[in-house]
């Protein structure tokens, strides 16, 4: 399927003939209906930026395309016994926010689906029911069936997982040198190059660096980093990890050096604690859907700090 037609048959500009051509080749795979459902939802929530929107969309649209040509490609899977092409579709959401673009990629191969978020948070639904929710900058990769004895995804980024109950097919994700393991519960799940770390909300998970793991319970969490033998297990107050899928940055007691970092992620800013003093200051609050700006504002005046805007930075002092 040529992602031109599919882009034309979302615009409405599809010819009856070539509406005809999508319908079908819809029809003749699950994984196309699929595919074309997460194409039509992005298109969705592009019409509700369009009123907000300044920017010429042709031109959005041209850049965007010439983004995905210069993507590296992704390795071909050849599974056994036939031949598979990858497909590799750039979804028709475009956002233009400070100059960066917001997409997303969905790859699939016979056997495997690749779910990629750029800029947007997305949820998608495996095959076991278990429901996945990628922060930005986050993919996942899984089987199209879980058909062997465990059900195994690997994740790249952050991610929120509520996991479909099966005690006798355990849930494995692969995210660096941690694997966490689990039959049914929710958590969190957050993969850097440095550390893993998983916050659990429900259940019980098992966080494993090679053969030394612990075990988490709810409110408790564990971080596997690359200089340390075994995953280090500590308690966890706060629901920061939260703030992408909540839209809320909830401290209980939450030192400065904790919220500080999730406000980076969260705004893509640079906020730096100029004084070491400044680390163990503690909050205790909820910041719903607020501009940076406003919490900003909020940690200065309850602590009586200055804030300095310099060369991109915003410095507390």
């Amino acid at each position: 399927m040529n992602d031109d037609l599919l882009v034309k048959y979302l615009l409405g500009e599809a010819t009856p003939e070539e509406q005809q051509q999508v319908q079908q080749w819809e029809a003749a795979d699950a994984a196309n209906a699929k595919h074309l459902q997460h194409l039509h939802y992005i298109w969705q929530e592009s019409k509700k930026l369009e009123a907000k929107s300044t920017v010429d969309e042709n031109a959005a649209w041209e850049r965007f395309k010439q983004r995905v040509a210069a993507k590296p490609a992704a390795p071909k899977t050849i599974p056994l016994g036939r031949r598979t092409n990858w497909m590799r579709v750039a979804a028709a959401l475009i956002m233009m926010v400070g100059g960066s673009y917001t997409a997303y990629y969905y790859m699939y191969s016979g056997r495997m689906i690749t779910l990629e978020s750029d800029g947007v948070v997305l949820s998608e639904t495996l095959p076991d029911g278990t429901v996945v929710t990628l922060n930005k900058h986050a993919s996942i990769k899984y089987p199209k069936n879980f058909s062997c004895d465990t059900r195994e995804v690997t994740l790249d980024g952050e991610a929120f997982f509520n996991v479909t109950p099966n005690k006798s097919k355990p849930f494995i994700i692969h995210a660096n040198e941690a694997d966490v393991q689990v039959v049914g519960t929710s958590f969190n799940v957050k993969s850097s190059t440095a550390e893993t770390e998983v916050i659990v909300e429900t259940g019980v998970v098992q966080v494993s660096k090679k053969q030394l793991g612990v075990i988490l319970k709810p409110k408790e969490k564990a971080t596997v980093k690359q200089s340390v033998e075994q995953p280090v297990k500590e308690q966890t107050d706060d629901e920061l990890h939260n703030y992408y899928r909540t839209k809320e940055f909830v401290c209980n007691n939450t030192p400065l050096s904790r919220l500080v970092p999730v406000l980076n992620d969260a705004y893509d800013t640079n906020i730096v604690i100029a004084n070491d003093k400044l680390n163990d200051l503690r909050l205790t609050t909820t910041f719903h859907n607020q501009s940076l700006d406003a919490i900003i504002d909020v940690i200065a005046n309850t602590f009586n700090i200055s804030v300095d805007r310099t060369d991109g930075q915003i410095v507390l002092k």
